[in-house]
Formats: structure tokens, C-alpha cells, sequence
């Protein structure tokens, strides 16, 4: 996937070479809020801070007014409201750095929402220190490597099947229970019918 733009939470600021590499290549960078902050420390400059400022630096936000863009809608977190940012400019391939960490509900939060914005045909991946998160629906293909620790997480999809996995899949119904699978080889195919989220892990 070609990405449009890179989102950075205020989760824990990443550290694996992958999601920085993203963060320092990306066309264009959209900070949730606080996490403005880091960024701007570390030598950067974000093209658009969203939110509602509420962990956003007196000094970034006077520094970077024109840059920042409050949102105070309580309806929706701050990972959507540069969703919804990046979307009305026609961005539809994103990638999310820095979205979990941190607070634990925060991060569940974040990555539910990831099937939301699959549901509204955008494409977007959450990158963590330790793999991508990749919503995605019915039956598809993703390329792998031997050993490659793979988790399925369902969301009402139906008729869970694997080929290229260590372990069988069925129609989760816990979370947990699709977590600590393994690829056999450098691909692996699931077919089903609805949406579900698969977390890759680096090698």
C-alpha cells in the first residue's frame, strides 16, 4: 500500500526502525494533539496538529497556530478526527504510528476503530513497535515468512478458514482465541465472510 499520509498518536512514541522510517519518509504527517509535542521536540514539523488541545503545549499551540486545528467534538477521539482530517482532502491510504501504549483503553479504542474507517473503504494500517494491524473482510491473501507470529481478531465475520497457518481458525468469539498463530511459508490465504483484523508481527 502507497501511503497517503502517517497519523501520530499519543501513545508511546515509536521506537522500532519500521514505524520511524514511515514517520520520517512520510508525504504528509498529521499529529493527534499531545503527540505534536514529541515530535516537534525530536526536530520535526507536523503538517496539521487535530484536536482538541487539551494535551497540546501552550507554547506548540501558540508556535504552531497555523498549523493546528481544534476539534472540540466529543463524539469521536483524536486517531478520528485526523481520519475524518485526512479523508476530506482525499487521503484514503494511511498509516497510524504511535496508537497504542500508553493507556489500555485508549489503545483497545484505537484499534477497534480500525474496522470503522475499513467499513468507510479507506485504507488504513496501525504500525506498533511490534507489528501492523490490518483490517481487512472476506477472503483474502497476505504475504508472510516462515515462523511469521500472525493473530486473527474477528468482528462478526462468518466461515474462518486458513490455509499457510500453523493452527485452525473458527468463528471467534473472544479475542484471545485467534491470537498466537503461525505462518507456514511466505503467504497464507483466509477465507471468510465479513470483517476481522489481522495483526503481523516483525521478523
Amino acid at each position: 500500500m502507497e501511503i497517503e499520509a502517517v497519523i501520530l498518536g499519543n501513545g508511546d512514541y515509536p521506537s522500532h526502525p519500521y514505524p520511524l522510517d514511515l514517520l520520517q519518509q512520510a508525504p504528509y504527517v498529521v499529529c493527534c494533539d499531545g503527540a505534536a509535542n514529541e515530535y516537534i521536540h525530536r526536530g520535526h514539523t507536523p503538517d496539521a496538529i487535530i484536536g482538541d488541545g487539551d494535551s497540546l503545549s501552550a507554547e506548540n499551540k501558540k508556535k504552531f497556530a497555523d498549523i493546528f486545528h481544534p476539534i472540540k467534538d466529543q463524539e469521536s477521539n483524536d486517531q478520528t478526527k485526523a481520519i475524518r482530517f485526512l479523508q476530506a482532502q482525499g487521503k484514503h491510504r494511511i498509516a497510524i504510528v504511535g496508537g497504542t501504549g500508553k493507556r489500555e483503553d485508549h489503545t483497545l479504542g484505537n484499534i477497534s476503530l480500525l474496522i470503522d474507517y475499513l467499513q468507510e473503504e479507506l485504507e488504513v494500517r496501525m504500525i506498533t513497535d511490534y507489528g501492523v494491524f490490518i483490517p481487512t473482510h472476506n477472503s483474502q491473501t497476505f504475504t508472510s515468512y516462515p515462523g511469521q507470529q500472525i493473530s486473527i481478531f474477528n468482528f462478526g465475520a462468518k466461515g474462518l478458514q486458513a490455509d499457510g497457518l500453523v493452527y485452525p481458525l473458527s468463528d471467534f468469539s473472544n479475542w484471545w482465541q485467534g491470537t498466537l498463530n503461525e505462518a507456514t511459508g511466505t503467504e497464507f490465504h483466509i477465507k471468510a465472510s465479513g470483517n476481522y483484523l489481522v495483526f503481523q508481527n516483525f521478523r
